[in-house]
C-alpha cells in the first residue's frame, strides 16, 4: 500500500522493520511470561501490561530507527543509493539487533536468577567480571548461549536485507521521487514514539508500576528501559532536610537517649547480664541461607537437620530478616549497622559509602580475623573489611587447598582452616567467616574429593512444591549443612569452644515458593529474599531461646557487643536484641524493584517509590482479624516510620565515616 502512494523507498523500509522489531520485542515478553508468571495471573491479567510494553517498545525501536531516516534526508546516504550503503545500514542494523539481544538476554537471567527485570544494578557484576564471568560459565552453557545469539543475529539481518530487496521488488518501475517531506513526517512520528505519552509528561520507568501487581510491572517495561533508566541511581542520594525532619520519629521508635539533637551516636554500657569471661565470637555470615528452605521453617524436605538441633541449644531469632539482597549488601549491613539502602548500586562500591564506622572496632584486646574462601575483591568486600583496625584477612588461593570452583576453597575447607587458627589462640578474637558455597554453580559446589556426604535423590514436583529449584541447590544447601555440622565437631574437641559464641546469620534468602511453611505474603511480596535464621550458639553460656519477633540482620552486631563486658559506640541503626528494655520489634526492606517497607510482628507494609502506592499486608492469622481502625492506625505510623527510617538509612550511608 506505501508503494502506491508512491512513498520512499527508505520509508517504507522502515514501515517494515518497525514490524520485525515490533515482533522481536513482543516474543520476549511472551516468552517472559510463560517462563516466569505467577499462577495467579492469566494470560488476561497480563494484557494491559502487554499494551504498555508495546509503548516502551516502540521508544527503543525509535531510537533504532530515527538515524536511517535522519541521515537519508541527504539522498546520497539513504540505503537505496548504493550497494555499499545497503551493506553498512544492514550491519548497523545486526549490531543494533545485537546488542538488544544481549540485553534480552541479560534480562531473562535476570528474572531467571533474582525474578526481577535487568536494571542498572547489573553493573555491580561487571564491576568484578572476571569473578561474574566465571561464575557463569561454571553455570550456564555459554558457549551453546552465545552461539545461539550470533546465529539469531546473522538470521535477523538475512530477514533485513531479504525486506529491503521486497521493497526494491514492489517498487521498481513506480518512478518514486525522493521528498524530504515524507522523512520529516516519519521522523515527527518516531519522536513520538520516543516521547511515548499524549500529556505534557514523557514516558517514564515509573509508568510501570502503576499497576496493582509487581509481576505486572516488571513484564511492562523491557530490559533496555528499566536498564538506563535506573543508571542515575547509582549514585548516593540524600536529604540531610528530610533526615532531620524525620529524627523525631526515628528516635521515638528507635528509643533514643537523647531525642533533641541530630545524632545517632550513642555510648552503650556494658549490660548487668554481660559476660566477663571474654569469650570469643565467631560470626558466620551462611550464604543463600533462605529461611523457608530450613529445617527451622517445618520444610519437610529436612535439608538442614544439624542446624535445626543446634537452634534448640542456643539464642535463636526465628523472624529475622535482611534489609536488602545480595552478599555484598550484606556484609556492608552487618559491619556498619546501616540498611544499603541505595537500590542500584552495592555502596560497597562507592567512595563515598564504602569508608563506615563499625562496632568490632570497640571489641577491646580481640584479635580480629576474616576469613572467605576466594578473592575479597568481588564487591569491594575489601574496602568494607579495611574499616577493622587490625584485621588478619584468610582470604584468595591456599597453596594446600584447591579450589572446588569460581567462589574458591569449599565451605569444610574453609571452616576446618579456621577451627586450626582458633585452636592456637591464647587471647580472646573476633571472627567473621563467610561462606559461599550455596551459591550457583550448584553443581560444582560438593567437592570432588568428599565421600563421606551423600546426596539424595527427591522427584522435581517435590522439590519445587517445597522451594528448591533443582536438586543440585537441594543437595548444595544440605551440604552447608553439613559443613556447619564438621565445624562445630572439630571446634567441640579445642579448648577455646567452652568460652566462645559462635553467631550464624544469613546473607540473605531466595525468591521461592515458600507457602507451604508461611502465609501467601512470604512468597507474593518476595519476603522470602529477606528471610534468613540468626542464631547465637554457645551451649556453656547462652540458655536457649526461641525468640519469634521481628528482629533485622543489622542488629547482630550490637547484639554481640551487648554480651561483652565492655562499653562500645553505636552510630547508626541496629539495636541489642537482648536488651530487655527495647521495645518495637521491626525489620526495614528494600529491593531494586523501587519498594521500601517495614515489617513488624504483626504487618508488612510496603510503598512504591515511584507510585506512592502503599499497602498493609497482615503477617499472621491474628492481625488477619484486627478491626479497621486498629489496621489503619498500624498503616499510617509504619508509613511514617518506613518515611522516616528511609530518609535515614540514605543519610548515614555517607554520614557514618570512621573517626580516624
Amino acid at each position: 500500500m506505501l508503494s502506491r502512494l508512491k512513498i520512499p523507498k527508505t520509508i517504507i523500509w522502515g514501515a517494515n522493520l518497525l514490524i520485525i522489531f515490533i515482533l522481536i520485542f513482543t516474543v520476549f515478553r511472551i516468552t517472559t511470561f510463560i517462563a516466569f508468571k505467577p499462577d495467579d495471573i492469566s494470560f488476561g491479567d497480563a494484557i494491559p501490561s502487554f499494551i504498555m510494553g508495546i509503548r516502551y517498545d516502540l521508544r527503543w525501536i525509535s531510537f533504532v530507527l530515527l538515524p536511517i531516516m535522519l541521515i537519508s534526508m541527504s539522498p546520497q546516504l539513504s540505503p537505496f543509493y548504493s550497494s555499499r550503503n545497503k551493506k553498512w545500514w544492514t550491519w548497523y542494523l545486526a549490531i543494533v539487533t545485537f546488542i538488544m539481544f544481549v540485553f534480552f538476554a541479560a534480562g531473562f537471567g535476570s528474572f531467571s536468577y533474582n525474578k526481577t527485570p535487568l536494571d542498572a544494578g547489573a553493573m555491580n557484576f561487571t564491576e568484578d567480571f572476571s569473578i561474574s564471568w566465571k561464575m557463569m560459565r561454571q553455570t550456564y552453557p555459554l558457549f551453546l548461549m552465545l552461539s545461539g545469539l550470533v546465529i539469531a543475529v546473522l538470521f535477523f539481518r538475512w530477514m533485513y536485507r531479504r525486506s529491503y530487496w521486497q521493497v526494491i521488488t514492489k517498487t521498481d518501475g513506480l518512478g518514486i521521487q525522493y521528498k524530504r517531506k515524507y522523512f520529516y513526517l516519519a521522523s515527527l512520528i518516531l519522536l513520538f514514539f520516543i516521547w511515548g505519552n499524549l500529556s505534557m509528561s514523557p514516558l517514564s520507568r515509573s509508568d510501570s508500576f502503576k499497576f496493582d501487581n509487581r509481576f505486572k510491572s516488571y513484564l511492562a517495561i523491557n530490559p533496555l528501559q528499566n536498564f538506563f533508566s535506573t543508571l542515575k541511581l547509582r549514585s548516593p542520594q540524600y536529604n540531610e532536610k528530610a533526615a532531620r525532619r524525620a529524627f523525631p520519629i526515628m528516635a521515638e521508635w528507635m528509643q533514643f537517649p537523647n531525642q533533641n539533637d541530630f545524632t545517632f551516636r550513642r555510648e552503650v554500657g556494658p549490660r548487668s547480664n554481660a559476660f566477663e569471661s571474654k569469650p570469643n565470637i565467631v560470626l558466620v555470615q551462611c550464604e543463600s541461607y533462605s529461611m523457608y528452605k530450613s529445617s527451622m521453617s517445618g520444610n519437610p524436605l529436612n535439608a538442614t537437620p544439624y542446624f535445626d538441633s543446634i537452634s534448640n541449644k542456643g539464642i535463636f531469632f526465628e523472624r529475622c530478616f535482611t534489609p536488602h539482597f545480595s552478599t555484598a549488601r550484606a556484609l556492608f549491613a552487618i559491619l556498619s549497622g546501616i540498611p544499603d539502602a541505595q537500590l542500584f548500586k552495592f555502596s560497597s562500591r562507592n567512595p563515598e559509602a564504602v569508608n563506615q564506622n563499625t562496632i568490632v572496632d570497640y571489641l577491646v584486646d580481640y584479635e580480629k580475623h576474616y576469613f572467605l574462601g576466594g578473592d575479597p575483591e568481588f564487591g569491594n568486600f575489601e574496602g568494607l573489611l579495611d574499616n577493622i583496625d587490625g584485621l588478619q584477612k584468610h582470604t584468595g588461593k591456599r597453596p594446600t587447598i584447591p579450589d572446588v570452583n569460581v567462589w574458591g576453597i569449599g565451605d569444610k575447607d574453609l571452616y576446618l582452616e579456621a577451627n586450626d587458627i582458633f585452636k592456637k589462640k591464647g587471647k580472646p578474637f573476633f571472627a567473621y567467616i563467610q561462606t559461599s558455597g550455596n551459591h550457583r554453580p550448584y553443581n560444582q559446589t560438593i567437592p570432588l574429593n568428599e565421600t563421606e556426604f551423600e546426596k539424595k535423590v527427591v522427584p522435581d514436583e517435590v522439590l519445587n512444591k517445597y522451594g528448591f529449584e533443582s536438586l543440585d541447590e537441594y543437595n548444595c544447601f544440605r551440604y552447608s549443612d553439613y559443613c556447619i555440622q564438621k565445624f562445630l565437631e572439630a571446634a567441640e574437641k579445642e579448648t577455646y569452644f567452652n568460652n566462645t559464641i559462635f553467631v550464624f546469620v544469613g546473607d540473605h534468602g531466595l525468591a521461592g515458593n515458600a507457602e507451604q511453611m508461611y502465609p501467601s505474603v512470604w512468597t507474593d511480596q518476595r519476603l522470602t529474599d529477606e528471610h534468613v535464621p540468626l542464631l547465637f550458639y554457645a551451649p556453656g553460656l547462652l540458655t536457649p531461646q526461641k525468640r519469634s519477633e521481628v528482629v533485622s540482620q543489622i542488629d547482630v552486631l550490637p547484639t554481640i557487643a551487648g554480651m561483652l563486658h565492655q562499653p562500645y559506640v553505636n552510630t547508626t541503626l541496629g539495636r541489642d536484641l537482648l536488651d530487655p528494655k527495647k521495645k518495637f520489634n521491626y525489620a526495614f526492606v528494600t529491593n531494586t524493584a523501587d519498594m521500601i517497607g517495614m515489617i513488624s510482628d504483626d504487618f508488612y507494609f510496603s510503598r512504591n517509590i515511584n507510585s506512592g502506592e502503599e499497602v498493609l499486608r497482615p503477617m499472621n492469622t491474628k492481625a488477619l482479624f484486627y478491626s479497621q481502625s486498629k489496621q489503619d492506625s498500624a498503616k499510617n505510623k509504619l508509613s511514617a516510620f518506613t518515611t522516616a527510617y528511609y530518609e535515614t538509612a540514605k543519610y548515614l550511608l555517607v554520614n557514618n565515616t570512621r573517626d580516624d
